[in-house]
């Protein structure tokens, strides 16, 4: 693929991420039901990527992986933070490398970590990176406690009803249009922005924080979506039965204490929350084309990881099932064709890949891989396999997809569990293979790729005060 560097003008770059969007709610993904017409144009315009995986299924680690082009393992990134505590000073974050190579860079609401609701009702910046951008702004928005019609749909462990702010599934159907929340905020100031650098070359960061926790989006969005009307996830009697204790979500049909009906309003809800999001993205993608910048202008679309609506009575992220750790990612170049490709890819491959379109070095020693040959040629395979890892109460799990297999080993040595998927035949993942006889020697190769995969990964050009193994 011809570089832009050989091109007398730099690209711009848009990259927009919204916040806990699984494929399984995006319609050019494998679910019809969903509605994102916005998204689904640019997935016909670009490279659809159908095996993209993050680092880390939570929003802080997520995003300080991929912004710093880290696992979260070589830098010991996994809370809330932007990462930059880890990496030191002198790195360079993805944006911070176009600001330093003559790019105006900007962030419009979340790219690195923010609480959602906190953060976006006091319009504070979060846990964001200062030397990335050369302008940033928050979207100030109500979440939780805007005017409308208001359910709570899980047991709230904070107490109050029917509304209560934090990580929990609240319904707010709001009144007022889209400006009145953080992502219409967000569309108009991006595409303000977008007018205002035309003539300079850009890097635009846009969060949109739906579908995020509160489920608040304007009434009309909810109308498509009566939940009467959703369809659950199969339950499959003993789903848990041979899963390590580990392996369960940190939120379940049983600790949310939801009736079938606040199941299927949660479903409803999440998915009127992705079509207001896309929404934003359609106007955001629309002042590109009015302005004439499509044509020197490198979109990418992705999310910091998925979420689960009742897959094995799971709801939410944390888990290393694929419904929480697969992230839809498109990325459209100018002049090319729209393609699918399954290779392999992980979000921390972004910046390198960006960076390499662009015709900028990439001088440190990041540990994500371009994957610019696929899209030239989707067919290539930049990776045969994803890593992914969580932690919870201080112990950490970890995720090898490959072409075959989704293992996941609780705790380096499996002492709290291990999981064995075939994708093949048991996509779903429901039958653990870890423990059969038959399968011990494919369990003892994969979890010596797990060792191997640590030990490149600690192997790293940072302080080594900063590792944490």
């Amino acid at each position: 693929m011809v570089s832009f560097a050989q091109q007398t003008k730099k690209p711009n770059i848009l990259f927009i991420i919204s916040d806990d969007l699984t494929t399984t709610a995006v319609s050019s993904y494998e679910n019809a039901a969903g509605y994102t017409p916005n998204i689904d144009q640019l997935a016909k315009e670009g490279t659809r990527f159908t095996r993209a995986y993050c680092q880390y299924p939570v929003c802080g680690p997520s995003r300080a992986s991929m912004m710093s082009g880290y696992y979260p393992h070589a830098t010991g990134t996994f809370g809330y933070v932007s990462g930059r505590e880890n990496i030191g000073p002198d790195k360079k974050m993805w944006p911070q490398l176009f600001k330093e190579n003559g790019w105006f860079t900007a962030r419009v609401s979340k790219i690195f970590h923010m609480g959602v609701p906190i953060d976006i009702e006091k319009g504070s910046n979060g846990t964001d990176d200062e030397a990335s951008w050369n302008e940033r702004y928050n979207s100030q928005g109500p979440e939780w406690t805007a005017d409308g019609e208001a359910e709570l749909v899980q047991n709230n462990p904070f107490g109050l009803l029917p509304r209560k702010g934090g990580n929990v599934m609240t319904i707010v159907k709001a009144d007022g249009d889209d400006l009145v929340h953080s992502d219409g905020k967000t569309a108009e100031k991006a595409s303000a922005m977008i007018r205002e650098h035309k003539d300079e070359p850009f890097f635009l960061a846009v969060g949109l924080v739906r579908p995020h926790v509160p489920f608040v989006a304007p009434k009309p969005y909810f109308d498509r979506f009566p939940f009467e009307q959703v369809v659950l996830p199969p339950k499959v009697k003993g789903d848990w039965d041979d899963i390590p204790a580990r392996g369960i979500n940190y939120v379940t049909t049983l600790n949310a204490k939801m009736t079938e009906d606040q199941q299927k309003k949660a479903i409803a809800a999440y998915y009127a929350s992705v079509s207001y999001m896309d929404a934003q993205v359609g106007k955001i993608l629309a002042t590109l084309k009015e302005e004439g910048l499509e044509d020197n202008t490198i979109v990418i679309f992705t999310s910091d990881h998925g979420f689960h609506l009742g897959e094995h009575d799971f709801w939410m992220k944390v888990s290393l099932k694929e419904e929480s750790v697969r992230v839809p990612l498109i990325v459209k170049i100018p002049g090319k064709k729209a393609q699918i490709s399954d290779s392999f890819v992980e979000l921390i491959d972004l910046y390198p890949t960006i960076a390499e379109l662009a015709g900028v070095e990439v001088k440190d020693a990041i540990q994500g891989i371009s994957f610019v040959p696929t899209l030239e040629d989707p067919t290539i395979k930049i990776r045969d396999m994803a890593f992914s890892v969580n932690r919870w109460r201080g112990k950490h799990a970890f995720l090898l997809r490959n072409d075959k297999w989704a293992f996941t080993l609780y705790n380096e040595d499996g002492s709290d569990g291990i999981e064995l998927f075939d994708m093949q035949h048991d996509p779903k993942q429901y039958n653990n293979l870890a423990d059969y006889p038959a399968y011990q020697n494919i369990v003892a190769q994969l979890k010596g790729e797990v060792e191997k995969k640590l030990a490149v990964i600690r192997n790293n050009d940072l302080p080594e005060k900063q590792v944490q193994k």
